[in-house]
């Protein structure tokens, strides 16, 4: 099977005297890997080829284009004038330069607003496991022990944990290998979800998901609005902390979470923090769940997906 970001590098190396937008992009793409796209489009919620088309071009416009130019170097963008062009970069440096700004809602809608953030959850899992092929699990602070005294448990929690098997598709004799060896089986993602994010509450909820978050190989603040200025300085105050910390964000389109996008990706911490997890296995009832699945899944390599996903 391949992957989304290798169909962007194949479509454009196939293709290196054209530039494409988003949708013909993923027409082409759609064109070529109808085949191993099947499945994927009998999912009942693209009641039509065009809805289709609309998610493979939500795809190619967030962190799969991301992942596909971290691969390969002649991934190029061209964000500026509108709309973006996706194209082959024959010379890596051929005095184009590629914007990294994006596209984010000046004022909060209606729709948005009247989502809590606790409705939130179940479509950003809805997003992860469909579109990122993660597996999630829901961190409730209710049912956390809060035995250090009041506040003692600030911050500490996130909202939504994951796991990412990494040996999906190994033979059995590779798998067991790595499982007794030194090497990495799974990655571990950590998710702090807001509504929205404006100049007033950027850093403290930046800062929220730092605190709750750095103990997995990946984390990220997720908002379903960023409520911006004439300025742009949510944008450069996300970029400046995320370049520090690590954190990445994404923003969530909760009447089309498929169409949700990686603004600015995580960067991947290598080792996770254990004593960290420790803490949190303690306190927390979900947690502890979480890390019994993935030591589980760890020791058998089995998925129980009845335990998964909610």
């Amino acid at each position: 099977m391949t992957s989304r970001p290798q169909m962007i590098i194949n479509v454009l190396q196939a293709n290196p005297d054209e530039q494409f937008t988003a949708r013909q992009l993923a027409q082409k793409i759609i064109d070529h890997y109808g085949a191993e796209l099947a499945d994927k489009r009998q999912n009942p919620r693209f009641a039509s080829d065009e809805d289709f088309l609309s998610q493979i071009a939500a795809e190619v416009g967030g962190s799969r284009t991301v992942q596909a130019k971290a691969m390969c170097p002649h991934v190029m963008t061209r964000d500026k004038p509108r709309p973006r062009l996706f194209y082959w970069g024959k010379e890596i440096d051929n005095g184009m330069q590629q914007e990294s700004s994006f596209d984010i809602a000046p004022t909060p809608s209606a729709e948005t607003v009247s989502f809590s953030e606790h409705s939130l959850y179940p479509l950003l899992i809805e997003y992860l496991s469909e579109e990122e092929e993660l597996l999630c699990r829901r961190i409730d602070e209710k049912r956390s022990s809060n035995n250090k005294g009041l506040g003692a448990n600030h911050w500490l929690y996130p909202d939504i944990v994951a796991l990412q098997p990494l040996d999906k598709g190994w033979d059995s004799v590779v798998q067991n290998c790595v499982r007794y060896s030194e090497g990495r089986l799974t990655r571990l993602w950590s998710f702090e979800v807001k509504r929205q994010l404006n100049r007033s509450n950027v850093r403290e909820c930046f800062f929220q998901a730092v605190s709750n978050s750095s103990w997995a190989n990946f984390g990220y603040l997720v908002a379903t609005e960023i409520n911006e200025d004439k300025q742009r300085g949510v944008e450069r105050e996300l970029q400046m902390l995320c370049a520090l910390h690590g954190i990445g964000v994404i923003l969530l389109n909760p009447q089309d979470p498929g169409n949700s996008q990686t603004l600015i990706p995580a960067r991947e911490r290598t080792s996770i923090d254990w004593q960290s997890v420790n803490r949190l296995v303690v306190e927390n009832k979900d947690f502890k769940e979480f890390i019994d699945l993935v030591s589980d899944y760890h020791q058998t390599g089995k998925v129980h997906k009845a335990l998964w996903n909610r």
